[in-house]
């Protein structure tokens, strides 16, 4: 029978985990931080030998024996640092404070896993969590996972050192969104738009024929119509008015309203509305009718609305004194020349505020001059102008003189944004410089547009678009496109 306790057998150590391993190295990084701080500071130690009352024999206090490491210690160290010498440095630095023990959290976790190769590494097992422990100069060790206790510091005699900064915490920069990024927009929908097929032509002969396999797409013509289509039907808020004036007849005036009246009321939404406000029984109707078509309804015009004016009161009254091509109305002039030249401002600016009440555009088919007495009103009630011209030499001169009469009179604005048509109505020779007469009236307007020579409105008769030449029907294009641009205020 022995005497004392019999100490038991230590349990060979299990294998750390990864978990394990990672807490070690973190209380591992943890206690050199708080060794840098120490020594910065060091705290009072307790005087172990002096706590524990042991002396040598000349009554010198005795420091305390370390404890010798148990078998299960001595072999789990034997890979890496020898438990023998940890111990000799505990001895030489001191012993350890009470209550130290086996680090907490050696044993295994459920759900870890070993580390690869059934062993573990040399400096992450407990025999060296021991050692580390033993060499920490008189420090208490830690237990993973518990906060560390150190002894009081002894009170500060003189005044208090100023307190360490922290070290600045790490700002975290915003991820930069890309400016195409934060403005891009939402998508239509959720199915592509398949390519633009070509409308006609050759490409639009293959595309059909082939059942859509070759699409060659639009033409480089087709965009610019389809650009100037998108240009006519934009839309408008409000009513606008438009006049259509020159100095000298038989220019291709009327028959410019008609073809630009009609290409408006192809391509816009709402139906425009025409005026004939020519004092010289204007032959607007007729060339938007015919002349058979119109005989038969004389007794519609400007005249008769102005008599019954103050009875139409709705959008269905006013119709009924209006003519219609397509979906163009139209306000016959008077033919009366007794009657034709009565009109004045102010009845003109009556007409036009009903007209403009049901109708967004309205064009208004002036006389020739700028002296008569409705021009007064006309030209203050436009928004912009059309200014007809032609190139005969004195066709182009009257031209000037009109957009230099308009400025000098206190319409410097409509001269400004005019739209300057030259018709190429009589075919003149070779002789007449165009590009000359095109450069003089080009610096005086907004734009300047030519309507080539066509056959089909040669007689003064019906202006039918299915009957214009392409050159033609394009022109009017052009024409409608830069009045409705300039509808702005």
């Amino acid at each position: 029978m022995t005497d004392g306790p019999v100490e038991p057998e230590a349990a060979s150590p299990a294998p750390m985990t990864r978990r394990e391993a990672r807490r070690l190295r973190e209380a591992e990084e943890a206690a050199r931080r708080a060794a840098h701080v120490d020594d910065s500071a060091p705290p009072t130690e307790p005087d172990t030998a002096a706590a524990t009352g042991a002396h040598d024999a000349d009554g010198s206090p005795r420091a305390a024996a370390a404890p010798a490491p148990s078998e299960g210690d001595a072999n789990q160290a034997a890979p890496g640092q020898p438990s023998a010498d940890a111990a000799q440095r505990a001895g030489d630095d001191g012993p350890p404070a009470a209550g130290d023990g086996p680090v907490a959290g050696d044993g295994p976790v459920a759900g870890d896993e070993p580390v690869a190769g059934g062993q573990p590494d040399v400096e992450t097992t407990p025999a060296t969590r021991a050692t580390a422990v033993a060499s920490g100069r008189g420090r208490s060790p830690r237990t993973y996972g518990e906060p560390q206790t150190r002894p009081a510091p002894a009170p500060a005699t003189g005044p208090a050192p100023a307190a360490r900064p922290a070290p600045p915490r790490p700002v975290r920069e915003p991820t930069p969104v890309p400016a195409e990024a934060e403005h891009a927009e939402e998508p239509a929908g959720f199915v592509r738009p398949g390519p633009a097929h070509p409308p006609k032509g050759l490409r639009g002969l293959l595309y059909r024929i082939t059942g859509g396999a070759v699409n060659l797409g639009p033409s480089e013509r087709e965009r610019r119509e389809e650009l100037l289509e998108r240009q006519i039907a934009r839309r408008l808020e409000g009513s606008w008015n438009t006049a259509f004036l020159s100095l000298k007849g038989g220019i291709g005036k009327t028959s410019t309203t008609v073809g630009v009246g009609l290409t408006l009321a192809e391509l816009r939404p709402e139906p425009p509305c025409a005026i004939d406000a020519n004092p010289d029984a204007g032959d607007l109707v007729e060339r938007a009718l015919g002349e058979g078509a119109y005989e038969s309804e004389r007794s519609r015009s400007i005249t008769s609305l102005l008599r019954d004016f103050d009875s139409v009161t709705t959008r269905a009254r006013l119709v009924s004194y209006l003519h219609q091509a397509g979906s163009l109305h139209l306000l016959a002039g008077e033919q009366d020349p007794e009657l034709s030249d009565s009109l004045t401002a102010e009845d003109y600016r009556r007409v036009h505020a009903l007209v403009a009440t049901h109708f967004g555009v309205t064009l208004t088919d002036c006389g020739t001059g700028v002296s008569r007495p409705a021009m007064r009103g006309i030209l203050q009630e436009a928004d912009n102008i059309v200014v007809v011209a032609g190139y005969a030499v004195s066709g182009a001169k009257r031209a000037r003189d009109t957009l230099r009469w308009l400025s000098a009179h206190g319409y410097d604005r409509l001269a400004k944004g005019a739209i300057v048509v030259v018709t190429d109505k009589d075919d003149v020779s070779a002789r007449v410089d165009k590009g000359a007469i095109e450069s003089t009236l080009s610096g005086l307007c907004r734009a300047l547009i030519t309507v080539p020579h066509d056959r089909s409105m040669a007689d003064g008769d019906l202006v039918s678009l299915p009957a214009l030449r392409p050159e033609t029907r394009q022109a009017y294009r052009e024409i409608a496109a830069a009045i409705v641009s300039g509808y702005q205020r």
